[in-house]
């Protein structure tokens, strides 16, 4: 007799980018046509951009299985619920080393075939002048620009002043 096996989709962002040595999150959800089951499976696993061969990132059977050895090992969490379909991920202290792609992949039974979820990563050098250096900048040069303007408005008063009461003075001896 032929079967007819649903199949699990996987849903993942195509691309993320993310500033070196911060934390980022990998989602990964999925629908399957069956309810959850106890032998849910997710693989995530990583292709380096330079092809190198593929390396396991993080296991789920049951229980969140972190690689024992690895350039992931002690740099990635669990991050999902399996009740809410979500097998997300955290990688830790992000390196230009995790440039590549992301495979998440699961199995339901009897949804055993489908979909492979895939995220490109790409680590980027921290940015030196970031958005709260140019607001403090835009806010510490309108400030001083403000100093400025009543300084020599208060210096233009002054001025007037004197040479108001020096006329007076002409006008006073002339009487």
């Amino acid at each position: 007799a032929l079967w007819l096996a649903a199949a699990v989709e996987v849903h993942t962002a195509k691309e993320v980018v993310a500033v070196n040595g911060t934390n980022q999150r990998l989602k990964c959800t999925f629908t399957s046509s069956s309810p959850v089951s106890q032998q849910l499976s997710v693989s995530w696993n990583f292709q380096p951009e330079d092809l190198g061969a593929h390396e396991p990132v993080f296991y789920y059977l049951k229980e969140p299985y972190e690689p024992p050895s690895g350039r992931f090992k002690d740099r990635v969490t669990w991050d999902g619920n399996i009740e809410r379909n979500d097998v997300s991920i955290i990688i830790w202290n992000l390196k230009h080393s995790d440039n590549g792609t992301f495979t998440c992949q699961v199995t339901n039974w009897p949804d055993v075939y489908g979909t492979i979820g895939e995220v490109r990563l790409r680590v980027v050098q921290k940015v030196s002048f970031s958005e709260i250096h140019f607001l403090a900048v835009a806010i510490g040069s309108a400030s001083v620009l403000m100093i400025i303007v009543v300084t020599a408005a208060i210096i233009c008063r002054q001025r007037r002043r004197k040479a108001r009461d020096r006329r007076l003075e002409v006008a006073d001896t002339e009487w």
